[in-house]
């Protein structure tokens, strides 16, 4: 069965915060590219990883980095929940089947649905993960929503996509050194979009 994905559905699958009503929706490389996720036991056996290349030995990185990331992420979240107290989340929180929805049309619904979308790129040693659903955002939403996104990337991380982003699309890109550098631009972006809202610069989305 299809779910359609509004922002009831999603305000309701999230805990309440102070603005149940303004949802951020944090995309990261929580599920990034891994070819130990890809390649059969049999098929690892058979390749001594460091006989590779460098760019290929990296694709077999260490599952920490992943879930480095999403602890970012989820640490990231909590901190906004809290202050400002927006109605962070991630795509994690939803729990939509991906049976019913595809994850790239769900992440370009989650941001149309969302008052506030952020990229949030650490630096994994390489640049896979948010690409595909990113770009996918961008060339369903940019034109229209791309005041309410941002890409948000660790300093050491650079991205031919990042760079088009901000010349194609003229979005905003920043970038950050520290987690509390990250968290208090997040926090200044939503709260610009919190205050042209009320100004009514931008259209209500309820």
């Amino acid at each position: 069965m299809t779910v359609e994905i509004t922002r009831e559905l999603i305000a309701e699958r999230l805990g309440s915060v102070t603005y149940d009503r303004f949802l951020f929706y944090l995309m990261g490389p929580y599920k990034s590219f891994n070819l130990n996720y890809v390649l059969s036991e049999e098929e690892r056996r058979e390749i001594d990883i460091e006989d590779l290349p460098g760019p290929l030995r990296r694709l077999f990185r260490n599952k920490d980095d992943i879930n480095e990331a999403q602890a970012l992420l989820r640490r990231v979240q909590g901190k906004l929940r809290t202050d400002p107290g927006v109605n962070a989340f991630l795509a994690l929180d939803l729990d939509i089947d991906t049976d019913s929805v595809d994850a790239v049309t769900q992440s370009i619904e989650y941001a149309r649905c969302s008052n506030a979308t952020a990229f949030v790129v650490p630096f994994l040693g390489h640049n896979f993960g948010v690409g595909e659903e990113a770009g996918s955002i961008l060339e369903n939403l940019a034109d229209t929503r791309g005041e309410r996104l941002i890409f948000v990337h660790e300093d050491d991380v650079t991205s031919a996509m990042i760079r088009s982003a901000s010349v194609r699309w003229d979005l905003g890109v920043e970038t950050y050194e520290t987690e509390d550098e990250l968290v208090a631009k997040l926090r200044r972006f939503a709260g610009g979009i919190m205050h042209r809202e009320r100004r009514g610069e931008f259209g209500r989305l309820d």
